[in-house]
């Protein structure tokens, strides 16, 4: 992708920092946005897949993005290392050439993780989904009563509420354990249904006292390994201002492109679609207004993401 002038038009943007009460513009596409930005850092769950299917149209632009010159690094909170992700987009039909990279909350943990090697830790979340996550470790799964921390995935099944925790989580702060929290989404997008993940657990726990400590997005490490790998996929240097973020999160994407110093394509269709009316007539005032909180620097809004 050629490089824009200085003076080349991207509305909407506000300086870092200054709350945001304009109402945001309303685009086709990534198209519109695509020659002002070399790479692409890109939400998956909610923006390329709902946990039960790709959509078409979001995998049609990131791939149409990239045979335009951009790069992608996927940029996730999913709580499993890269591999077995890469392994999930397979199945879902999501096609390598869409991206060019994956980083997840669950690399990030990993390092997090690592201190405890040979250690008893205390799992939250699905038995066996997230395996991966602890191997070559010698960890030892066991009982809140002898781990030396709480390591929260997700809560254990779909249906759960965190409040349906706080007991367990009694425990766990009268022994003084840390969290270690893989996925810090609140909630998630599941095929038609809106569900709450780890990060809704780690709220609670943190709200009774406890100490939680977080991977993935907003925070920096994931963002920067995700720049870093943008970079080398593009084989030079990348200037932040011409960096775009897409997400569905005010929580986790828009706080995290705001405190990275990157702008966002924010998507409204996902776990904030009712109250947006997003695929009937959104208001963009109340979209910015939504948005303000994070202080990002807002390039577009789309209900779902395409080219």
């Amino acid at each position: 992708m050629g490089k824009l002038a200085h003076s080349s038009p991207r509305p909407f943007l506000p300086s870092l920092g200054v709350v945001m009460t304009s109402p945001l513009p309303i685009i086709s596409g990534l198209s519109e946005l695509s020659s002002g930005y070399d790479a692409v850092l890109s939400d998956v769950w909610g923006v390329i897949h709902n946990g039960v299917s790709a959509f078409p149209e979001a995998v049609d632009a990131l791939v149409s993005y990239r045979k335009a010159g951009g790069r992608v690094v996927l940029i996730t909170n999913a709580p499993r290392p890269s591999p077995p992700i890469v392994a999930m987009l397979d199945r879902l039909g999501v096609p390598r050439d869409a991206y060019d990279a994956i980083v997840s909350s669950g690399d990030a943990t990993r390092a997090m993780i690592s201190k405890y090697r040979g250690k008893a830790i205390h799992h939250v979340g699905p038995p066996t989904e997230d395996d991966a996550l602890y191997e070559g470790f010698d960890l030892r799964r066991t009982g809140a009563e002898e781990a030396e921390v709480v390591v929260v995935t997700d809560l254990d099944t779909d249906d759960d509420t965190p409040e349906m925790y706080r007991e367990r989580a009694k425990l766990w702060l009268q022994r003084r354990l840390p969290m270690i929290c893989a996925n810090p989404d609140r909630v998630v997008e599941h095929g038609d249904k809106i569900i709450y993940c780890g990060g809704a657990l780690g709220d609670l726990y943190a709200a009774m006292g406890g100490m939680v400590l977080m991977a993935g997005k907003p925070y920096q490490p994931i963002y920067e390994e995700a720049y870093r790998l943008a970079e080398e996929a593009a084989g030079q240097s990348l200037d932040k201002s011409r960096v775009l973020a897409i997400g569905d999160s005010v929580r986790t994407d828009a706080t995290g492109a705001a405190q990275f110093g990157i702008d966002i394509l924010f998507i409204t269709g996902s776990i904030h679609a009712a109250e947006l009316d997003a695929f009937g007539k959104p208001d963009p005032q109340a979209i910015a207004d939504l948005i303000s909180p994070s202080r990002a620097r807002v390039a577009g809004f789309l209900p779902r993401l395409t080219w």
